[in-house]
């Protein structure tokens, strides 16, 4: 398994990177993957690893580059105040018009063989809903989508298999929240939504409310996921 920072695109002086992570057979389908608050950091790039040694050719973008060169902040409490203004500052319609420059850098890669989805956490899960009904996609994973609800009316341009994620403990996604999402997919045969005894973040190591078990069982159903839609 290779990795490497790539271009995506550039506007003036400043480029939109993303973090490269190529499978051990050096091709496979292609996986947009999309960051908490915190930046492309030490977790986001070790997921990324980890679904590149399952197969998938992952493309980790930048989303705060139009801010900040290459964000990765810790998780204390410094690293999450500035992750939060980040995110409050974040052009979210301009964030989903990048991820779309994203997911046609990596179909245009010679190392992506076939079809191409797109995974993100939290912010990223919300930015990954919002890119599957942007643009043309073959999978969507959306997990503990912080947002999603307030989007629910592009739910109707989101026509590729989509599968959610979310923690019943969950503040930041409350029931209503929730309920508001399964409404507008439960009657597709192409969506899936897991519900965990978990809190918000459950899937991230590095956070207090990192839970193993619904984290291997999440990724279980997610890989099961990709491999049906991506890998045919």
């Amino acid at each position: 398994m290779t990795t490497q920072w790539i271009n995506i695109s550039k506007d003036g002086d400043k480029e939109f990177n993303g973090y490269l992570a190529l499978p051990p057979t050096g091709k496979g389908p292609g996986l947009i993957l999309l960051q908490e608050i915190w930046g492309v950091n030490d977790h986001i790039k070790a997921v990324a690893d980890q679904y590149a040694k399952s197969g998938f050719v992952v493309l980790a973008p930048d989303v705060f580059w139009r801010a900040e060169h290459q964000v990765s902040l810790n998780y204390d409490e410094a690293g999450t105040e500035k992750a939060f203004q980040l995110m409050t500052d974040l052009d979210k319609d301009q964030a989903v018009t990048d991820l779309v420059k994203a997911v046609d850098k990596l179909k245009s890669l010679p190392e992506v063989i076939g079809k191409t989805g797109i995974m993100g956490y939290c912010m990223g899960g919300m930015l990954s809903f919002r890119t599957a009904a942007a643009t043309d996609l073959d999978a969507a994973v959306c997990y503990y989508g912080g947002g999603i609800a307030n989007y629910i009316d592009e739910a109707a341009n989101v026509h590729n298999p989509i599968m959610f994620h979310h923690g019943l403990q969950d503040q930041l996604i409350p029931e209503e929240a929730r309920e508001s999402i399964r409404k507008h997919f439960v009657v597709r045969k192409d969506a899936v939504l897991y519900d965990y005894e978990a809190d918000h973040g459950f899937n991230c190591w590095g956070r207090p409310m990192y839970d193993q078990g619904s984290a291997a069982i999440a990724q279980g159903r997610t890989l099961r996921f990709l491999g049906q839609y991506l890998s045919e």
